[in-house]
């Protein structure tokens, strides 16, 4: 029998990342097929998310979705009533996992996040300090490497988003 593998993190697992750094871990991973970049990992949302754009690339359709009626609250800080909620495969490596996600059209620099239910279903553990999400699987430890440049990007994206709100009562003062 062989020494049990563990899922954890050392200095070697910081070679190829920028340090210092307060980056998002921000991933591709293969969503129903489809290679899917700009999805953040966040180990403290309860939920996974999709936005529009990665809702309509993958040609979904509204009777595609099941009813879910929680709001959420956007990046924005507006509470927002979800279009729906839909069940998608997953893959990462040789792991497939469903994952329900709430359907929301609300801006986000993301295509979509994945939180908690994911990674535990999966057995993974994440990490943004070192930028990576490791699970065992057929006893291997798989590692799915964050985007740095994606995750500044994303960073961007968002800071020069400006709300509907904002923009009209910008226009309208002058300011």
């Amino acid at each position: 029998m062989g020494t049990p593998l563990v899922l954890g993190f050392s200095n070697e697992d910081k070679v190829g990342t920028v340090q210092p750094h307060d980056d998002t871990l921000v991933v591709t991973l293969r969503i129903e097929g489809y290679d899917v970049r700009r999805v953040m990992v966040d180990e403290g949302s309860a939920a996974e998310v999709m936005y529009p754009d990665l809702y309509r690339r993958l040609n979904l359709e509204p009777q595609d979705l099941t009813v879910y009626h929680s709001p959420l609250v956007s990046f924005e800080g507006r509470s927002v009533i979800p279009m729906g909620l839909i069940r998608l495969l997953v893959q990462t490596g040789s792991n497939v996992v469903e994952v329900d996600f709430i359907v929301v059209d609300a801006f986000s620099p993301y295509t979509a996040i994945l939180g908690r239910p994911w990674l535990h279903t999966l057995g993974a553990v994440s990490s943004t300090l070192y930028q990576k999400v490791k699970n065992l699987s057929r006893g291997q430890v798989l590692e799915i490497l964050g985007n740095q440049s994606m995750a500044g990007q994303c960073l961007i994206m968002a800071i020069q988003h400006r709300p509907e709100m904002e923009t009209s009562a910008t226009a309208e003062t002058g300011l």
